[in-house]
């Protein structure tokens, strides 16, 4: 006989229910309405029980900082914990070691061991700006993964065939293209699933790009007779772009670690089509608010620059306090809007070998200097005419240069050029 759900406990199942599937993405309608009837099940189960939910989140620790779209899922993760959920920040330091190769059209990097927990250390200081540090259980799966012998992974492998590997799109274009597919990729998402059971999780956060990964989770969890895994799975938040995911390596993110200034002036520069996105998954504004930005910008009664405007306080009031919102506002205002050069401007020294003026190689100049995170991305500003010589875009990769000139990269990074 089926047990009788008491009326309270079915309208906080509800109540939960709608708060959580707020927001998600699926691939596919049937995956959609199957995670939409087993959350409801397990929170039934939780609350009846009155035994929280073991609901986690893994991060790579691929590089040291975190930016407004890995706080996507760390917002959802933060969510279980006020509902009074157990939540689990997982280190993927065993996992980093490989590289999730979910969003890559080609081979991804190995990292070495000592960076990945370098990183780890910054990652987990960073999530607890989300996440309460007392209700957190932080895990590393190095923990089980990393004592696994031979046998271990060959009788883990046996659960899936290649084809199911295959299959997948990342996989798949890059043997289309005949790129090559390395075995040690394939293992990726047979760590991540057996991270799940591991855990013994009932719930898994995660961006569109892991629905494979939480799926081989959900096959060995029941194959170890444990009930298997929701998956709650949320939208890749675009770049400043507004094309491209949200990366540091193609230096279209918001740090949350970023200055004031630096993070109002990339949320500035976001093109108009995607600002409600931003807000939606890149702001901790509630839904209502998120919702009356929205209707507001439909209706025409709010402008797209003040919408953006409102978005760049936002930011940098979540990570910063209202006081340097509102002074990385003023400073924008001061430097775009009026044109005006900013009075604190970093020095850039160059050498000039007693010469009034040299040729440098811009790319190398703006990498050197900090203004860009690589040469590539430096070269790519360039071709942009996102770089400028005393307010004159340049668009050459060699410029002449001279000391006391005022370089400008984007709108928000100021140099002058100095004698070394």
């Amino acid at each position: 006989m089926t047990q009788q759900v008491p009326t309270e406990i079915a309208a906080e199942v509800e109540r939960q229910h709608a708060l959580i599937m707020r927001g998600t993405a699926y691939g596919d309608e049937g995956t959609r309405r199957t995670m939409d009837r087993e959350l409801r099940a397990r929170l039934t189960e939780s609350l009846m029980e009155d035994r929280p939910l073991r609901v986690y989140l893994g991060v790579d620790p691929t590089s040291p900082d975190l930016h407004i779209g890995h706080c996507v899922t760390l917002r959802k993760l933060a969510l279980f914990q006020h509902l009074g959920h157990q939540s689990i920040l997982l280190i993927g330091d065993f996992t980093g070691l490989v590289g999730d190769p979910s969003d890559k059209d080609s081979l991804r990097p190995m990292q070495a061991a000592e960076i990945l927990n370098r990183n780890a250390e910054t990652y987990q200081d960073q999530a607890f700006k989300l996440l309460d540090p007392d209700r957190t259980e932080v895990r590393r799966n190095s923990e089980w993964l990393g004592e696994m012998s031979f046998g271990d992974v060959i009788h883990l492998a046996s659960n899936f065939t290649v084809q199911q590997f295959a299959e997948r799109d990342t996989f798949k274009n890059r043997i289309g293209s005949s790129q090559p597919v390395y075995l040690h990729e394939f293992m990726y998402g047979l760590m991540q699933g057996h991270d799940a059971v591991a855990l013994e999780a009932d719930v898994q956060l995660g961006g569109t790009d892991q629905t494979f990964n939480i799926m081989c989770g959900r096959t060995l969890q029941e194959r170890r007779e444990q009930a298997a895994q929701v998956a709650v799975l949320t939208p890749i938040l675009v770049g400043t772009d507004g094309k491209q995911r949200m990366s540091k390596s193609t230096g279209n993110y918001i740090g949350i670690d970023e200055p004031p200034n630096d993070q109002y002036g990339k949320a500035m520069s976001i093109p108009d089509d995607v600002i409600v996105r931003f807000f939606d998954y890149g702001t901790n504004l509630t839904d209502d608010e998120v919702d009356r930005i929205e209707a507001e910008l439909n209706s025409g009664a709010l402008k797209p620059m003040d919408a953006k405007r409102r978005l760049a306080r936002a930011v940098v009031a979540e990570w910063h306090g209202e006081d340097a919102a509102q002074e990385a506002e003023s400073q924008w205002t001061r430097t775009f809007s009026q044109r005006t050069v900013p009075d604190d401007i970093p020095d850039a020294p160059i050498e000039f070998g007693g010469a009034e003026a040299v040729e440098v190689a811009l790319p190398a100049l703006l990498h050197d200097i900090g203004a860009a995170a690589s040469r590539a991305e430096a070269k790519r500003l360039v071709s942009q005419g996102a770089v400028r010589i005393d307010d004159e875009v340049v668009k050459d990769q060699n410029a002449e240069i001279r000391s006391g000139v005022v370089l400008r990269v984007g709108r928000r990074k100021w140099y002058r050029i100095v004698a070394s």
